[in-house]
Parts: structure tokens; C-alpha cells; sequence
């Protein structure tokens, strides 16, 4: 039997706004991706994944969609969109795109229709519900971006639900309508030739019928920063009457070749969440938070998250993210400035090294570190909300660093980027590292080239061995090849027998001695 293309695949995410900009008013497009999708394919992933470009009011930055069948302006057209998927085909990528079903903006015509009339065609299309006697919201779920997720609306005469901002209504997905035109929205980019989708929060998608209140959360020592943090979420996500959809969501791929859904699951605890949505008849996989949101990386979290997945029968197929468009660059939380260099090399062996799909955000390759935007420039609504207790998801999205020269750097010809680029990010540029053999970017191929390479890290079984504190270390294996990975996670020296294990790739290692954030994928006898 021919294994499924994504099964072990590697998967680059493109935040469209900052990977280039083709037409030089300082924001990404469609094109300026096109034109560097050859930097893409030569770090050997299998498929990228474009975060939001449809048409919309950018309350939220794409992710609040105005039309789903259409390109904004701003990134370019349908056409340029068909010159990019048939570019991707060309240098043998896959290309998924973002599909935000769990709400609308506020400006998408279904919503304007929805809130004129408790009579129209569209009237239950989103999340209604009378106010309390009181005039309060219906419950007290409270939205992620922080304060009440209900908006009172005057001319409907009650409030709107909304998991994130007021200008994202939720859809009520509940209704066989919103459903049958979600999936006509699918079948319109499965036509076009897309290879799959991201679906953005969908286990946010759907609460409780009945609205029932929220509990508090248990005592935490972690700092509380929006109203959000003080509830479980019992009642206003994670409901299993949304599982039926995702079965139609999973019919409608399969009735197209070779296509492919990877589930956002966002929460804290939400494994058993992710089988769900992964079990038999459902999506391909699924990734969560496990690690986007560390503060640490350990061998116990990385002990912890992928026993979870060890691929018992009926399980099904986990996906990895290290960094992405919502979460801190990587090298800023888990090492100390002087250590990143040495770190992010060990984290991109570990990364390749998972049993999974494995997802990297653009310039994770260059090893791009958090921006500290100041409060002046910052755009993103969430940290705007909130600051300074919130960081900023801006400093992950800052623009893409092509040639060291200011102050485009190759990300745009205009006079300014859309946001600022960091400080340390020039002496990261592409064409810096590709001049450089020594450079991460040259390391990062050689990591994911080993991955393509060896069905066992991109199939294989995993198995944990013992190690001393500070070190992961664990087995691959598939028909008849194995694997020894073994990374130091400490800045510290540490030492690991690996016996007569072949080196294939080593980072910091001689013999049994590994430097602080040494790495090792050896072939076992």
C-alpha cells in the first residue's frame, strides 16, 4: 500500500502580510509568495499552509473573513492565487489553506442579513440569544480576546456570541445550512487545487445548546491576564454535537484525490479533544498547544505530549508546531541570547525527529527571534486589549528579513513594512545564511532532507530511553531500520552512550559527550 503524501510531512506556514511584499506598499501578498516559493521547496517540506487572505475588514487581520470566495485586495487576486498553487505544484509542494468556520467578520453580508430581521432567511445563521431579565448577557462565557464574548445588537434586539473579537460573530454551525454553505466554500478551493485545509479553531466552533454558564477554573499559579483565564470552558467549546460535522467535513475531501485536514485544538488540556477529531471518519490530524506556549522546553514535556499519541489501532495522526503566528518565537522563550544559536539547532533535530507531521513557521528556518514591538506600532488587537500584560502576537509576525540590506530587506521595495522588522533580523537575512554553509538555514535543510530521507523518522514508531536530566532521548523504527535521537535540552554539558549508533547528523556530540544543546540522530545496528 502507497502511504499518504502527508502522513510525516513537513509543512511551512506563510503569515501572507509578512513574507513579501510584491507591489511595495509594505504589506505581503500573493506574489511576493510566489516569487520565493523556490526558497520554500529547497528546505525540502512537503506542503505550505497560507494563513488567511480572504477578503476582509482586518479587525483581526484576515482571520475575520468578509467573503470566502474571494482574495482581498490587499494580497492580490484570484488569479494571482491560481499562479500560486500552480507554482507550488511546479516545485512539488502541497498547498493548504486557512478556513476560518467557526465565525464570520461582522461586515460578511450572512451576518448583515442574520442581524436585520429575527425573520429572515438568515436569521439563525449565528449565535442569538435574549438577555437575562437583568439586561445581562444570556451566560458568562467571556471571549478569548478578553471581556464578555456577547455583544448587544439594537436592531435585533439581543446579543451576538463572540469567541474572539466583537467583530467576529460566531456562525451557528448547529444550523444544516451554515453547514452545507461552509462545505460549498470548501468545494470552491478544492476546485481551484488546493490539497487541504487548516481549520482555524474548530473546536471552538460550536457551545453548549442550552448556554449554560461556565465554572470558574481551579487555583492556578499561572498569571491570569484576560477574564478568559478565570473559566473552564465546559459549556463553550469543545462539544462533541460538533463531531457530525467534521464527518461531513472528512466526506467532502475524500470525494477529491490525495486531500488533506489538519485540525486547530486550542486549549489546555485537549488530547482527548484531538482524538476525537482525529478518530476514524474524521480529520487526518490535529495539533494543539503542547508546546507553543512553554515556557520551557524539557524532555518531561516532550515525554508528555507525544506519549499521548503512541499510536495505538483507531488512534489517530498527531501534528507538531514549535512556533506559529499566535505564539512567541521559540529561541526567545526556551534559550538565553547568548545560547540561541547552538539551541535552535537542537530544536529543529528535535523537530524533525518527532513521530508526526511537523509544521514550521516562516523564518523558524533563520531562527527569527521575538520583536518587541513598542505600544505605538503595535496592530494586534489581542495585545493592544490587554498591554502590557498580554505579549503581543505581532512580535512573531514582524516581516520576513530576504537580504540584509535596509530597509526593505527584501521583504518590500516600499518605504515601510507593515510592521517593524527586528533589530537582530538583518544579520539573519536569507541571502546571509545561504553565503554561510555553517548557517542555520543550511542546517535546517540538512535536518528535514534526513527526515524525507528515512521512512522511519517520517513513520516509525517511538520509544522513549532513559537519559540523563536535561536530555531526550528515544528510538524511531520502521520496517527493519532504526533510529537513535538523542538532544540535549540543558545548556549544560551532559554525556549519552550511544554505542556503536552511525552518526547522521550531529550537533555538538563527540562519543558519549554532548555540549550544551547537543544533538544526535544516529543509525542503530
Amino acid at each position: 500500500m502507497t502511504t499518504e503524501w502527508w502522513r510525516g510531512a513537513a509543512i511551512y506556514q506563510i503569515y501572507p502580510r509578512s513574507f513579501a511584499d510584491a507591489n511595495g506598499d509594505g504589506v505581503g501578498d500573493l506574489r511576493g509568495i510566489t516569487t520565493h516559493l523556490e526558497h520554500v521547496a529547497s528546505l525540502g517540506v512537503d506542503a505550505i499552509w497560507i494563513s488567511p487572505f480572504y477578503t476582509s475588514p482586518m479587525a483581526d487581520f484576515g482571520y475575520d473573513v468578509a467573503d470566502y470566495c474571494d482574495i482581498d485586495p490587499v494580497f492580490g487576486t484570484l488569479a494571482d492565487f491560481d499562479a500560486l498553487v500552480a507554482r507550488a505544484h511546479a516545485l512539488g509542494l502541497r498547498v493548504i489553506t486557512d478556513q476560518v468556520w467557526s465565525h464570520t467578520s461582522d461586515q460578511h453580508p450572512w451576518f448583515t442579513q442574520s442581524r436585520a430581521s429575527r425573520d429572515g432567511d438568515k436569521a439563525d445563521w449565528y449565535v442569538w440569544a435574549d438577555a437575562k431579565p437583568d439586561g445581562t448577557p444570556p451566560n458568562n462565557w467571556q471571549s478569548v480576546f478578553g471581556g464578555a464574548a456577547w455583544t448587544w445588537d439594537a436592531r435585533r434586539g439581543q446579543y451576538y456570541l463572540h469567541t474572539f473579537l466583537k467583530e467576529q460573530p460566531q456562525l451557528n454551525i448547529r444550523h444544516p445550512a451554515v453547514q452545507d454553505a461552509l462545505l460549498a466554500v470548501g468545494r470552491f478551493w478544492l476546485d481551484r487545487g488546493v490539497d487541504g485545509f487548516r481549520l482555524d479553531a474548530i473546536n471552538h466552533g460550536m457551545g453548549a445548546a442550552d448556554l449554560a454558564d461556565n465554572p470558574p477554573a481551579p487555583p492556578s499559579d499561572r498569571p491570569r491576564t484576560r477574564s478568559f483565564d478565570f473559566q473552564t470552558k465546559t459549556h463553550s467549546q469543545d462539544q462533541p454535537d460538533m463531531l457530525p460535522f467534521v464527518e461531513r467535513i472528512r466526506a467532502l475531501t475524500d470525494g477529491y484525490d490525495a486531500r488533506f485536514s489538519v485540525a486547530e485544538i486550542g486549549g489546555g488540556d485537549n488530547d482527548a479533544v484531538r482524538k476525537a477529531y482525529t478518530a476514524p471518519g474524521r480529520l487526518e490530524t490535529a495539533y494543539g498547544f503542547d508546546f507553543l506556549y512553554a515556557d520551557r522546553l524539557t524532555p518531561e514535556l516532550v515525554h508528555d505530549a507525544l506519549s499521548q499519541w503512541p499510536g495505538a489501532p483507531g488512534e489517530g495522526w498527531p501534528s507538531w508546531a514549535f512556533e506559529n503566528h499566535d505564539a512567541p518565537r521559540a529561541v526567545s522563550r526556551w534559550a538565553l541570547p547568548a545560547d540561541r544559536d547552538r539551541f535552535a539547532r537542537a530544536k529543529i533535530v528535535l523537530l524533525a525527529a518527532l513521530r508526526g507531521n511537523i509544521f514550521l513557521y516562516q523564518g523558524e528556518e533563520l531562527g527569527l527571534t521575538q520583536v518587541a514591538v513598542p505600544f505605538e506600532k503595535l496592530r494586534d488587537p489581542e495585545a493592544i486589549a490587554n498591554w502590557p500584560l498580554t505579549l503581543s502576537r505581532d512580535g512573531a509576525r514582524t516581516p520576513m528579513p530576504w537580504t540584509v540590506e535596509a530597509p526593505g530587506h527584501g521583504f518590500t521595495g516600499g518605504d515601510e513594512a507593515w510592521l517593524p522588522f527586528g533589530a537582530d533580523h538583518a544579520a539573519m537575512a536569507v541571502t546571509a545564511q545561504e553565503a554561510d554553509a555553517a548557517s542555520l538555514l543550511h542546517w535546517t535543510r540538512r535536518a528535514l532532507a534526513l527526515r524525507r530521507a528515512h521512512p522511519a523518522l517520517r513513520l516509525g514508531a517511538l520509544r522513549f530511553i532513559d537519559a540523563p536530566p536535561g536530555v531526550v532521548a528515544f528510538e524511531r523504527a520502521h520496517d527493519g531500520e532504526r533510529l537513535l535521537c538523542v538532544v540535549n535540552l540543558s545548556p549544560d554539558p551532559s554525556r549519552f552512550a550511544a554505542g556503536a549508533a552511525a552518526p547522521l547528523l550531529s550537533h555538538g556530540v563527540a562519543g558519549d559527550a554532548f555540549d550544551g544543546y547537543g544533538a544526535l540522530i544516529a543509525r542503530l545496528a
